[in-house]
Order: C-alpha cells, then sequence, then structure tokens
C-alpha cells in the first residue's frame, strides 16, 4: 500500500500539472510543471514522505525498462534515421556540448552564490 500511495502522489502531481497547463496555454509540458509543483512542495516541507521514497526508488531501480518503448520506436523509423544521420549527429553532438558549458556555467555561478568565505572579516588563521 505504501507504493501505491508514492505513485499515486507522483501521478496526481503530474495532472494537475497537466490541467495547469492547458488551462494556462503555456508551452511547457504538463508533467515537468507538475514535477516542478512536488519539487517546490518538498522544499516546503522540508522532508520526503516515505511512500513517495518507495515509490521513486522502486521506479529508479527500473529505470532502464522505461526506455524499451524508445528503442522499439527508433527501430520503427531506422530508415529515416539512416537517411538522416548527419543532421542527427550534429544535434545530438551539439546539444551535448552546449548543455555540459551550461551546467558548468551555472554550477559556477550558484557555487560562488553559496560559498562562504573560510576568513568572515579579513583575520588570518595562524
Amino acid at each position: 500500500m505504501n507504493f501505491l500511495n508514492g505513485i499515486t502522489l507522483l501521478l496526481v502531481y503530474q495532472l494537475v500539472g497537466e490541467v495547469t497547463v492547458r488551462l494556462l496555454s503555456l508551452p511547457i509540458p504538463g508533467p515537468v510543471l507538475g514535477m516542478v509543483m512536488l519539487f517546490l512542495t518538498l522544499m516546503i516541507r522540508g522532508a520526503s514522505p516515505e511512500p513517495l521514497e518507495n515509490a521513486s526508488s522502486a521506479l529508479l531501480s527500473h529505470l532502464s525498462l522505461l526506455f524499451v518503448p524508445a528503442g522499439v520506436g527508433m527501430m520503427s523509423h531506422f530508415g529515416r534515421i539512416a537517411d538522416e544521420w548527419l543532421p542527427i549527429t550534429l544535434a545530438l553532438f551539439l546539444s551535448t556540448i552546449i548543455t555540459m558549458v551550461a551546467t558548468a556555467g551555472i554550477m559556477q555561478v550558484t557555487s560562488r552564490w553559496f560559498a562562504r568565505p573560510e576568513n568572515a572579516g579579513g583575520q588570518r588563521d595562524e
């Protein structure tokens, strides 16, 4: 029952996100908005409920199974992928590089925000 409660909570947040996106005509996927809402809720609460932890751990442990439909979809469009391999490869390569650069930049900025000076007040440790 614990797992079922966690999955239900995840699906409710996904549903709320989807309904919100459709009502407000937002240009983001509903499940993404739902997960942002869940994240904000967990940040406000300061802790994750045990059913949610159990459900998310179970989903993560079987994450590889969630890629099977994507792999099947790729095989059904293999001819098109073979015809357009160069633009696909360039898009994947460039998006990976851009993502890595953006992530590194964001990490540097946020680490500066949260970094505490070792010697506050200009005093030296001797």
